[in-house]
């Protein structure tokens, strides 16, 4: 649900212990990995549709679980909440993981709200929600804004539980809600009410039983049209683009007056939602976009193009709740062996040192008809993989090479990246499909030689950027705690944010600017000598001033030389990157004049070649 705050605490706060000590009586063979396949990520259904242990679903009648029934203490914190019960579940993210970054954006999302009871966590799982970030601490309540990019990260060794419990409120939970605090707001006296377990009390619980209409009513058709519409940013497609939707809100009015949702109207109904699409597509639709960053047309499908004849919908094809197609299983029972046909063709990665602008680079690229994305960084999609993580290589660093592309690491990378694969409209790619990818994390400027082992047609996008004003950049990202990566053994300092570089250990103690100027250094330093390594043909160079002074040529020019086709004309100034800390200034680093400076001559080698590498 769209919320006022990214985060929202509510006034009541439980007693961890006790549920730990409930939830830790579960077999572990209750636990399930994730629907979506997340690396590190599993759960324990507390209510589902049906009470089926193994559903995902989010429509239909909701039970409890058996799990459920064992775990009287728990079932109190849902009855003291006083609300209506949607799917819920005991969510588990093992350590040195993440939920990675994503806007829930399915129907189901519209009206729920998620409640988080953190029962096992420590302080460094960091939960972020667009422009905030919080550390939930055991026993508290919290609800964020799901329609906003968030993630989680659990940035220790220990595994974090939660419960996760979605609903759609109750008189008594918007009361709770009216006197709950945004983390920014510290107002004299508040303080959480504290509920301890009822020894022998048995909760009555209240379950969704309605929660999709068969034919979705021409009244809730105009709220959520409104809805999107409101949310958008206003482009020169926008009027048409809405004046097709309120048309089409008018027609389905018509039709339902006459036959409701019987039967008989169903054909008029899908002729409406067939004649819709193909309009918004020759509209412009593609051009819309959301103010979360997502593109409308992706919204409308799962708002309403799926929706809107929930009778007509297979449940076993339904996408889950994060807009994500089905689990694998699913997608193979549903297309046989061509699943096994789909293959990725030259495949484009942009490396870079971090903070060069690579996150603008790639959410533009990313609008590149044909073009597919897994939305966002690849961290744990990687180091989840056995073996490849840096606390299972003795905190070496990010640097992978040829010798750890086993058979085996290549099957699953080639297999998770595929399954994690959205085009610009949020659409998964055919069964039998040849799809071209475009991907960006800054570690990768470490695993060139691993990534082309792995995908051996790879190319590669170098994107340089001003050293002054990526150091400059990278100290305001290590300052603001942002972007922690690992807690290294024996490092005096603040945790390590960014790619963990080869020789980190000689930074011990050093001073801030140090350790950045040496991290661009080394990361730059690698990542040319491996891309010399390449063919020519294998990589190309775009420096990140030319790209804003003028983005139309440069992504023109970016996208002949990968074979994509270009069908965008972008304006003469970009939106901001959804990791942008402060207002963009090409004369920022200049705060941090004293720190960096005296570096530029310690690196004047590898700034120089770096620069030559770009054409500069």
């Amino acid at each position: 649900m769209k919320l006022p705050a990214p985060f929202i605490q509510l006034p009541v706060a439980f007693d961890a212990e006790a549920l730990a000590r409930e939830v830790l009586t579960i077999d572990e063979a209750c636990w399930r990995s994730h629907p979506g396949g997340i690396p590190g990520n599993s759960a324990l259904a507390l209510i589902t549709t049906e009470g089926d242990p193994d559903s995902d679903q989010v429509t239909g009648r909701m039970r409890p679980t058996p799990s459920l029934a064992r775990l009287p203490y728990l079932m109190q914190v849902l009855e003291s909440l006083g609300a209506t019960w949607g799917r819920s579940r005991l969510m588990r993210l093992s350590g040195q993981s993440e939920v990675t970054g994503h806007v829930d954006i399915n129907y189901y999302w519209r009206e729920h709200m998620r409640v988080h009871v953190p029962i096992i966590t420590t302080p460094s799982v960091r939960f972020q929600c667009g422009d905030s970030e919080v550390n939930m601490a055991a026993g508290e309540c919290w609800i964020f804004d799901t329609w906003r990019h968030h993630r989680v990260l659990n940035e220790s060794s220990e595994t974090r539980i939660h419960l996760v419990a979605d609903t759609v409120g109750g008189v008594a939970f918007w009361d709770l809600l009216e006197q709950g605090r945004t983390p920014e707001r510290r107002e004299p006296g508040w303080a959480p009410r504290r509920i301890a377990p009822m020894q022998g009390h048995r909760a009555t619980l209240d379950y969704e039983s309605f929660n999709a209409s068969d034919v979705m009513t021409p009244w809730e058709l105009r709220e959520c049209i409104g809805f999107l519409i409101n949310d958008t940013e206003r482009t020169p497609q926008l009027p048409a683009v809405n004046a097709l939707l309120m048309r089409f809100a008018r027609h389905w009015h018509g039709v339902w007056a006459c036959h409701g949702n019987q039967a008989s109207g169903l054909p008029h109904f899908r002729a409406l939602l067939k004649d819709i699409q193909e309009k918004l597509v020759q509209a412009g639709v593609a051009q819309v976009r959301l103010q979360n960053g997502l593109g409308l047309l992706a919204a409308l499908k799962a708002h309403i193009f799926s929706m809107a004849l929930a009778a007509d919908v297979d449940e076993s094809a339904r996408r889950d709740p994060h807009g994500a197609r089905p689990a694998a299983t699913d997608r193979q029972a549903s297309s046989g062996t061509r699943m096994n046909a789909r293959e990725l063709d030259q495949p484009v990665f942009i490396v870079s040192p971090p903070r060069s602008g690579s996150t603008l680079l790639f959410e533009t690229l990313s609008g590149a008809r044909g073009v597919y994305t897994i939305g966002d960084e690849s961290h744990q999609l990687i180091e989840d993989v056995e073996g490849l993580a840096p606390a299972q290589r003795g905190f070496h660093s990010n640097q992978l090479g040829r010798v750890d592309a086993t058979p085996t690491v290549v099957q699953v990378l080639r297999t998770r990246f595929l399954d994690a694969l959205r085009d610009r409209e949020g659409n998964v790619p055919d069964a039998g499909a040849t799809i071209r990818m475009l991907e960006k994390t800054p570690k990768n400027a470490l695993r060139i030689p691993f990534l082309k082992a792995v995908f051996p047609d790879a190319k590669f996008i170098y994107l340089h950027r001003d050293p002054r004003q990526v150091w400059g950049s990278m100290i305001d990202g290590w300052q603001s705690g942002r972007f922690r990566m690992y807690n290294l053994p024996g490092w005096q300092g603040p945790t390590w944010s960014f790619l963990l570089t080869p020789g980190w250990q000689a930074l011990n103690g050093k001073e801030l600017g140090e350790i950045v100027a040496s991290q661009w250094e080394t990361a730059t330093r690698l990542m040319l000598d491996d891309l010399d390594a390449l063919s020519p043909a294998d990589w190309v160079s775009v420096d990140y001033g030319r790209f804003v002074q003028d983005p139309q040529r440069e992504v023109l020019r970016l996208s002949e030389w990968a074979g994509w086709s270009w069908d965008r004309e972008l304006g003469g100034q970009l939106p901001l990157s959804r990791y942008t800390l402060t207002k963009p200034d090409p004369d920022k680093w200049r705060r941090h004049a004293a720190e960096i400076e005296p570096r530029l001559v310690q690196w004047k080698a590898t700034i120089e070649r770096a620069a030559r590498a770009a054409g500069l």
